[in-house]
């Protein structure tokens, strides 16, 4: 179900797709294992804002690609557009992170809150990659789409309370491009905040050292296929794989019982 934002406890929306559940569950289980306080932890899912009248985009399947209807581009996960969803649930109220969910937490998540959670002049704050991969395809074999500040949109702190937000509405979720959406093409310069890259720190790409949150933009241990690029690639992985291996036996052990 859709929880709404009605307390004054952050929020952690998590980017929800069935075929990566098990990301979800590593993610989820990420920031519980790293965290020292209670966050509300809410995967978008998709069917359930769709219930709740919140998301109406449609898509159509060509050639195994899927289409959205309004813009005419492919779009991969269930939750490419759902992410701009936050400030409305959170009733344009209070702080809230969204999260793509095939990310790696390593260390206190309320450390991000702390340190970046009273810049009030920001609507959001995001990590400014520079990132355009040379790869056309991703690890599902759906389109490597690139768009004007690619991956900005996969670690997002929204300052709900922004006045900026008062501009965007759930219809523009639903109707504008995909590239507008992304880019925060409703904000200006000056409204977007930056985090330390540590803070989504992308496999085959970045560089900086003990990142405190992982992303396997480039599909991570998740696929059977996926092959990392780089010694430093392959540390995370194995976190990633050992938290994976622990819920899939406490899984199992649930079900033998």
């Amino acid at each position: 179900m859709v929880n709404f934002h009605t307390n004054k406890l952050p929020t952690i929306y998590i980017g929800y797709d069935p075929k990566e559940h098990i990301s979800y569950k590593v993610l989820l289980n990420s920031i519980i294992l790293n965290t020292s306080k209670t966050y509300n932890i809410v995967p978008l899912s998709q069917p359930d804002l769709r219930r709740a009248g919140l998301y109406r985009r449609a898509g159509k399947e060509i050639n195994g690609k899927v289409i959205d209807y309004f813009d005419n581009k492919p779009f991969s996960t269930e939750f490419s557009f759902t992410r701009f969803l936050v400030p409305f649930l959170n009733q344009y109220s209070g702080l809230a992170l969204y999260m793509d969910c095939d990310m790696l937490v390593r260390t206190d998540i309320d450390k991000l809150f702390a340190e970046y959670g009273k810049r009030d002049e920001y609507a959001v704050q995001v990590v400014k990659h520079n990132y355009a991969p040379d790869n056309k395809l991703k690890m599902d074999n759906q389109p490597q789409t690139i768009y004007h500040r690619k991956n900005w949109s996969s670690f997002i702190l929204w300052n709900c309370d922004h006045p900026a937000h008062y501009n965007f509405t759930v219809d523009d979720v639903n109707t504008k491009n995909g590239s507008w959406l992304h880019s925060f093409g409703w904000l200006n310069d000056s409204e977007i905040g930056s985090i330390d890259p540590r803070w989504n720190w992308l496999d085959g790409h970045s560089t900086e050292e003990n990142p405190h949150n992982v992303h396997f933009t480039t599909g991570g241990p998740a696929f059977s296929m996926w092959k990392p690029s780089r010694t430093t690639d392959i540390t995370y992985a194995e976190e990633w794989k050992h938290i994976a291996s622990q819920i899939l036996f406490l899984s199992a052990l649930d079900q033998a019982i």
